[in-house]
């Protein structure tokens, strides 16, 4: 199945060629996890804060459907 994939911030550097705001489409098995689509893309889970699935926060385990739209937002600070 695939998704929809957005890597915020420093996360993009994972991706290096995925362009500001640009969508990363991935395929995946039936049952995969918000978790797997990291692995593929050999991004840290200790670096993703946040996790959007369709727009409303999700886990690390939560299972995906096919067409999911996912957000991985990491931790920023700033002052």
């Amino acid at each position: 199945m695939r998704v929809e994939v957005r890597l915020f911030a420093t996360l993009r550097r994972y991706v290096p060629h995925l362009g500001v705001g640009e969508p990363l489409y991935v395929d995946v098995p039936e049952g995969a996890t918000a978790r797997d689509v990291l692995e593929r893309l050999g991004v840290p889970p200790e670096e993703v804060k946040i996790i959007m699935r369709n727009n409303r926060q999700v886990d690390m385990d939560t299972r995906l459907e096919e067409g999911d739209r996912l957000a991985f937002i990491p931790a920023v600070g700033g002052g």
